[in-house]
């Protein structure tokens, strides 16, 4: 018998064509309280330059009365032939969709996730958007099935220090080691030293991660969003639960095995 061939995932290349394959995900997007596509045939696709990819529907999987040609483009694009307006009820989103004027991807309709500070006129875009893959909710931008996460347990020596005072110190982090990022070093929170530390209101999402809080240094200067957090991190990245994370550039981080 023929030795059983392995597949092997391989990140897109860097090229500046347009990039896409099939995704096998039931995608699902919601616009206040409607649902304005429900694909299961999308392709996943990489634009040239752009750091994550976007989902490209059908256009019998969008509800095609629920979108109008925007009244009031908010962008320009040379790759794209046509904005349209999401318009549910008196509500109306702002050009979060799109036909691109691409071979191969300009039968199909294109959404922009989460567009944040990209509003038009009367659009709030903290509500009415919500994005599914499968019946799990997806936050900030599709995954990529090319970038891989993993939360790590260590007994590496870990300190931080910020000025000359010491905000953290440690001999059970948990590393994160994130495609195309540095490595991240999570301290447990009983290792920080929050006295010096104010949480500030400032919040991310990450589709891998979960929804990240933040702190900022009260010494000596003071520095704004110098760490993070994530309370209830994501299945699969339990690990970093509590533990706190400092920028690279806002602190010194030595490790020492």
């Amino acid at each position: 018998m023929a030795a059983r061939k392995t597949a092997v995932l391989r990140r897109p290349p860097e090229t500046d064509d347009y990039l896409y394959e099939p995704t096998e995900r039931r995608i699902r997007g919601e616009w206040f309280g409607r649902t304005v596509v429900d694909s299961s045939r999308a392709v996943l696709v990489w634009a040239p330059g752009k750091p994550v990819p976007f989902y490209a529907f059908p256009r019998e999987h969008v509800r095609l009365d629920l979108i109008s040609a925007s009244v009031s483009p908010s962008r320009s694009r040379q790759d794209v032939w046509q904005w349209y307006d999401i318009v549910v009820g008196d509500r109306r989103a702002y050009s979060p969709v799109c036909q691109l004027d691409v071979d191969g991807l300009d039968d199909r309709l294109v959404f922009q996730w989460f567009r944040w500070g990209e509003t038009g006129p009367g659009e709030d875009l903290d509500e009415g958007e919500r994005w599914f893959e499968e019946e799990t909710e997806v936050f900030t931008h599709p995954r990529d099935p090319f970038h891989r996460v993993d939360a790590l347990r260590s007994s590496r020596h870990v300190r931080v220090t910020i000025g000359d005072v010491v905000v953290g110190e440690t001999r059970n982090p948990v590393l994160v080691f994130e495609t195309g990022l540095p490595t991240r070093y999570y301290l447990p929170p009983e290792d920080v030293d929050f006295s010096v530390l104010e949480e500030s209101e400032w919040r991310t999402s990450c589709p891998y991660k979960g929804i990240a809080r933040y702190w900022s240094f009260s010494g000596t200067p003071p520095e704004d969003n110098v760490a993070w957090s994530y309370p209830e991190p994501f299945p699969g990245m339990e690990f970093i639960e509590g533990y706190v994370c400092f920028y690279d550039d806002a602190a010194e981080i030595t490790v020492e095995e």
